[in-house]
């Protein structure tokens, strides 16, 4: 009886201490979901860099300084196959942009990652990952 309250006590203070953010690999930078239409419609006719993996368009803001945060959105369409292709897609891609965004984009501007028909799904994440490292440094003039 006496292991079981120990046990049942170091859970209570696991769930109340924070997360490891060093843990997850993420760094403190600030990604901000897009969400309207209109702002996907402003990327979509701005700067683009097509790779294996994705296409990614780029834009810088003109909006007022105070917003410097980095906004990305995703998108995958039907051609990428039915719901359950398009939402690992869209994973693929949430997941590479929170390791590699925050140390390569930069503040004030939007990113949209658009998936490909089958490269987003099967290549691998390392190629991925050099991709929109490569991707960002020419929309960037690098």
């Amino acid at each position: 009886m006496d292991r079981t309250t120990e046990v049942a006590a170091a859970d209570r203070n696991a769930a109340d201490a924070p997360p490891d953010r060093a843990a997850s690999g993420v760094s403190g930078g600030a990604l901000v979901t897009l969400r309207k239409r209109a702002d996907f419609l402003r990327a979509a006719s701005a700067r683009r860099q097509g790779m294996p993996g994705f296409l990614l368009q780029a834009r810088r803001r003109n909006e007022d300084a105070a917003d410097q945060a980095i906004r990305i959105g995703y998108t995958c369409s039907k051609k990428l196959g039915n719901a359950v292709m398009r939402n690992r897609a869209k994973r693929r891609l949430r997941a590479l942009a929170r390791e590699v965004m925050p140390g390569l984009a930069r503040p004030g501007w939007d990113y949209v990652l658009v998936g490909r028909p089958g490269a987003t799904v099967e290549r691998g994440f390392a190629d991925l990952r050099a991709d929109l490292a490569a991707a960002l440094a020419r929309v960037h003039g690098k």
